[in-house]
């Protein structure tokens, strides 16, 4: 693996995706960040905005770059944007006829707003039989909560993830990013996808129904398989883990360092790393069901153990001893990170009113066709002439829907 940018392979070349027309209908994160994942593997994402202000997230500031909040930013690059007034009539039809061009449309309204605005499956479908039609929600396209707005907070609530986060005699807590949301977002693209290789065999296309309830239960994984066994309910642990002893943070001498013995053998080498070697084969601890069973009286020993050095020190300390664990990095420290770097995890690109903007690159490695960041987000209605034009829109025409505040 590459250990800078310099000749690296995993930089951008023709992506993965290239040649694939994506509609996005949608807005705010989950649909955004799905297909911004699909513009970073190389398909031409076409975003369609409201012609009033556009995505909500443009005004969710402070911060604000250029004319748009960081939050806008940082799920729209890659993205031709188009801003259009779904009301009128005319523009709906050129929506439409974007739709009948595209390989997949995406939306994330609450379900039965895109069928009455006249860009529901069942109408797209007719368009273009081989679209892969992909809905998020916070529901789904069923149930008695279907046609409840969703937000990732209360999805979090209701789905349990919020019970089991937070200290053991605290609150419930909402993760700190937006779960439910990026988690529907990713669900989206591999439900997409995959609808996208069955079509190699059927020639159609299908509707995908991701979300952000159903997404946060699959989550649940092996918290809810353990209360299919045994009943319990589960419970906060805070940053341990309900079925492995010593798995969690634990405070140093200047700060928090998370531990994760995960076995046994790890177990007997970082008892003696931490000078507590007569507790490796202390009986009490000798096996995880043990350490589990005694974590009360084992983890103030660690405790102790731990707050006479820097989380710095014992990071490095237990490293070399073969036992996985680091200090807990604030945002700023994760960004700057040598491994973060290695990686070219942080990436800039110009925009044409903010000047440079630092983001979050892509997380994956393709040795060939490498995800690549080539365009800024684009700032409202960038490429409105540019996409209605390419439907055969004349100059005459696209003036006459500027004039009349249907089209920007």
């Amino acid at each position: 693996m590459p250990e800078s940018a310099a000749g690296s392979p995993w930089l951008a070349h023709e992506g993965a995706l290239a040649g694939l027309r994506v509609l996005d209908l949608s807005r705010i994160l989950s649909g955004p960040f799905c297909t911004m994942i699909l513009g970073d593997l190389g398909a031409d994402v076409i975003k369609v905005e409201n012609v009033e202000g556009g995505d909500d997230t443009r005004a969710w500031g402070p911060p604000f770059q250029g004319e748009d909040a960081a939050y806008f930013h940082t799920v729209n690059r890659n993205k031709r944007g188009i801003a259009v007034d779904l009301k009128d009539p005319r523009c709906r039809d050129l929506v439409g006829r974007l739709a009948a061009t595209a390989d997949v449309v995406v939306e994330n309204f609450r379900p039965g707003t895109a069928a009455r605005l006249g860009l529901g499956y069942e109408q797209i479908r007719e368009l273009n039989p081989r679209a892969v039609y992909v809905s998020v929600s916070g529901y789904g396209q069923t149930g008695p909560l279907s046609q409840e707005p969703g937000y990732d907070a209360i999805a979090q609530a209701l789905s349990g993830v919020m019970s089991v986060t937070g200290e053991p005699d605290g609150p419930p807590v909402r993760v700190g990013v937006s779960g439910a949301d990026l988690a529907a977002g990713m669900w989206a693209c591999i439900g997409l996808l995959a609808a996208l290789h069955a079509r190699e065999r059927t020639g159609e296309g299908q509707w995908v129904d991701v979300s952000l309830l159903d997404g946060q239960i699959s989550w649940l994984t092996y918290v809810a398989g353990g209360y299919f066994v045994t009943g319990e309910v589960p419970r906060r642990y805070g940053s341990a883990h309900p079925t492995i002893v010593p798995y969690q943070a634990f405070p140093t001498a200047d700060g928090y360092l998370m531990v994760a013995a995960g076995n046994d053998t790890l177990w007997r080498r970082f008892a003696p790393a931490i000078g507590l070697s007569h507790l490796g084969e202390d009986p009490r601890f000798a096996t995880n069901p043990d350490r589990v069973r005694n974590r009360e009286t084992l983890l103030p020993l660690i405790e102790a153990a731990l707050g006479e050095r820097s989380a710095q020190e014992w990071g490095k300390a237990l490293s070399d001893a073969g036992v996985p664990a680091g200090p807990i990095n604030t945002v700023d420290q994760a960004l700057a990170h040598p491994q973060v770097q290695a990686r070219n995890m942080i990436a800039e690109v110009d925009h044409p009113s903010a000047g440079t903007i630092r983001m979050v690159a892509s997380p994956l490695k393709l040795s060939d066709t490498a995800p690549a960041i080539r365009t800024a987000p684009p700032e409202l209605g960038q490429h409105t002439a540019e996409v209605l034009g390419g439907l055969g829109l004349d100059t005459d025409a696209l003036s006459e829907l500027r004039d009349k505040g249907a089209v920007r």
